[in-house]
């Protein structure tokens, strides 16, 4: 249903810092769950791994290789079907229930298609295998993973796209809920299919496919059943509002997700082509810095989620008819990505030993990891900047430029940058590992100003021409 609890309208005749605050309680009431299904769908990658590395060596290496093969195919289909988050969002700010239901619809058609293609490409990676030189057994288990993954691909972009409808209506508990069920069930699926449990084939990292497609499926059949259930839904009940397939809506659809999808591709496979230039210089150096990345992974998941709230509020905001008010919302949360980005690059800073020895007892790898983390204390500063700034523009349906921003900035700014540092003396004497989380860090400043400029700018072209704008 259509409330004003999750996203209420603003009074605009409110003052300057009554309204800013209130935008700021309304971002924590949307962002909070969003921020614990983050989390919960990182802690499935986390079980995956310490369950399947308790199996063997090589049930571990072929979960890693399996998931980074798949991880990056999903990143880009959830990032297309992110376009249903603000699109739905502001229908709801402009009461337009009736196209709520037809652009859910779009995006389950989406879904489909986007299933079909990820689910041929990690059924067929013989080839990519075979030019990474795996032992046979290694191959076999990757193959046999993906292979039982592949059953549980429609049921995860199927609870990608009821997503679109849930944030879209502010309800982003739904979302929250649903992930921690999959988690729950997930954890003992793992341990009786890779161990063998309950009279069940001990599969090994097999096993660990089957269960992360079993919770997926569980979960997601759970969520169809509660939306069409739950008397919170029923104006947007999924059978009785069926919709047939609108080229319009999903060329609109598309034209927004698509420079989303691709720009999170963008971004995760530039980490992954980090990761094998590393691998050069030694497995403590490779393990150092995966421990940074993960530290900074997760502290990545706050400003995420704020930025998550940010593009359901701007977009509800702009529909509604308030753009002062999203304007206003886009360049104080500037405040909040700044003030966010001072504590984590503080914490790094000054808690990086201690950090370093929570993750590991090696002292050669805690040695390398701790002067990693002071480098990414000041990689947080960015990355908080821009996750917000290309936040705030998502909200306002802008996508295609902010994605060739950060096209030119990973890719022409930070990789070749951060290689330059590590292995050359071009620009000052080669700095190892470090040199990476330079360019990166570099990488970053620039999406920052490029996208801060663009926010800037965006935020005061008239109302009239970004509502037009969208559908252009």
């Amino acid at each position: 249903m259509l409330d004003s609890e999750h996203q209420p309208v603003p009074d605009v005749k409110a003052p300057l810092i009554p309204r800013m605050v209130g935008e700021w309680r309304t971002l924590a009431i949307l962002g909070g769950p969003i921020l614990i299904a983050q989390i919960a769908q990182m802690a499935n990658g986390v079980i995956d791994t310490v369950m399947a590395g308790h199996a063997s060596a090589e049930d571990l290496a072929a979960v890693g290789i399996g998931s980074s093969i798949w991880m990056p195919l999903f990143l880009f289909f959830m990032g297309l079907l992110g376009a249903l988050q603000p699109i739905i969002s502001g229908y709801n700010g402009a009461r337009a229930v009736h196209k709520i239901m037809p652009a859910t619809w779009q995006g389950l058609y989406i879904g489909a298609v986007s299933s079909v293609l990820m689910i041929l490409i990690v059924v067929n990676v013989g080839p990519v295998f075979r030019l990474m030189s795996l032992e046979a057994e290694t191959t076999a288990i990757a193959q046999g993973y993906l292979n039982a993954f592949a059953w549980g691909v429609p049921f995860m972009l199927l609870m990608v796209a009821l997503r679109g409808l849930t944030d879209g209506l502010g309800h982003t508990r739904v979302i929250m809920a649903f992930s921690v069920l999959g988690t729950l069930i997930n954890l003992p699926l793992n341990w009786m299919l890779i161990y063998g449990k309950f009279g069940l084939p001990e599969m090994g990292g097999i096993g660990c496919g089957w269960a992360t497609a079993i919770s997926n499926a569980i979960a997601a059949v759970a969520m169809v059943i509660y939306l069409n259930r739950s008397p919170v839904y029923q104006h947007f009940h999924l059978i009785a509002d069926w919709a047939k397939p609108d080229p319009e809506n999903l060329r609109y659809i598309l034209r927004i997700g698509v420079p989303i999808g691709f720009t999170i591709f963008v971004e995760a496979s530039m980490f992954a082509v980090i990761a094998l230039f590393l691998a050069p210089l030694g497995p403590v150096v490779v393990a150092g810095h995966q421990i940074a990345l993960n530290v900074t992974s997760l502290m990545f998941m706050l400003p995420l989620s704020i930025g998550m709230a940010l593009t359901l509020r701007i977009s509800f905001l702009m529909g509604a008819g308030t753009p002062d008010t999203a304007h206003l919302l886009s360049r104080s949360s500037l405040l909040l990505a700044g003030a966010t980005a001072a504590a984590f690059a503080s914490c790094l800073f000054l808690f990086a030993g201690p950090i370093s020895r929570l993750y590991t007892s090696d002292p050669q790898v805690q040695a390398v990891t701790t002067v990693l983390l002071r480098y990414a204390a000041m990689f947080q500063i960015a990355d908080v900047i821009q996750v917000s700034c290309i936040s705030a523009l998502r909200g306002y349906k802008d996508t295609r430029i902010p994605m060739f921003i950060m096209l030119f900035s990973f890719w022409g700014v930070g990789l070749p940058l951060g290689y330059a540092l590590t292995f050359t003396d071009l620009i000052v004497e080669g700095m190892g590992a470090p040199g990476f989380w330079v360019g990166i860090t570099a990488g970053l400043a620039s999406a920052a100003l490029l996208l801060g400029w663009r926010l800037f700018l965006y935020t005061r072209v008239e109302p009239s021409r970004i509502n037009g704008s969208a559908r252009s």
